[in-house]
């Protein structure tokens, strides 16, 4: 059995949702002794806006009229799309920035979409479970002052559950800057709770994922 873990985070050290992502991946090989897990780091840059772009204007041309570039963009979202092809369960680790979805994952998801397989209304992950780790520096729940000001967590549910078609497990934490922004610091204890209790759902859903893996 296979596990895509897909990381975001701009931080390595300290990152809140690298270290969920850590317990639902745990949890997941706990339950799969010998399961393999296929990582993929959208941080270190190796997908940029410009490949979205080659690569849809690459698909609209014969092979011999395509440039290097656009070559090059078709192969990346091919391998991307196989990765999540070939998974049998997926983790999406990311964080809320500027109140929006992270630079790196909408890339990824805007060429990952060339791909035929993936386009809109092909459903492809439909069966598949995927946790969507999710990290936000403030609170944004019901009765918060800023609530509805998170725009990533809908638009993600929305792309990989109701275009792509997998079951999506949210795994949020909230709060994360609490410890390192003085003027939250009344909200360390909440924070701290949050994050437990990310941990505590993130290690179920990993054994849930491999359980249903089993039975499939």
């Amino acid at each position: 059995m296979t596990l895509l873990r897909v990381d975001s985070s701009i931080r390595v050290e300290g990152s809140v949702s690298r270290a969920v992502a850590d317990t639902v991946v745990d949890g997941w090989r706990g339950a799969v002794p010998g399961g393999r897990v296929v990582r993929r780091d959208l941080a270190d840059g190796h997908i940029g806006g410009g490949a979205w772009a080659n690569s849809l204007a690459g698909r609209a041309l014969g092979e011999r009229e395509r440039t290097g570039a656009q070559r090059s963009a078709i192969a990346l979202a091919t391998a991307v799309a196989d990765e999540l092809a070939a998974a049998d369960s997926i983790v999406v680790a990311t964080s809320l920035y500027n109140f929006g979805v992270s630079q790196h994952v909408k890339a990824w998801v805007d060429l990952l979409i060339t791909d035929p397989r993936f386009a809109p209304g092909s459903a492809p992950l439909t069966g598949k479970p995927l946790a969507l780790v999710i990290a936000r520096g403030g609170g944004y729940g019901p009765g918060t002052p800023r609530e509805g000001w998170d725009h990533a967590t809908p638009w993600l549910v929305r792309i990989f559950q109701d275009v792509l078609g997998a079951e999506v497990s949210v795994v949020a934490a909230e709060l994360t800057l609490a410890e390192v922004n003085p003027a939250m610091a009344d909200l360390v204890p909440l924070a701290k709770q949050s994050t437990a209790a990310a941990h505590d759902l993130a290690a179920t859903t990993g054994r849930a994922f491999a359980d249903r893996a089993r039975v499939a």
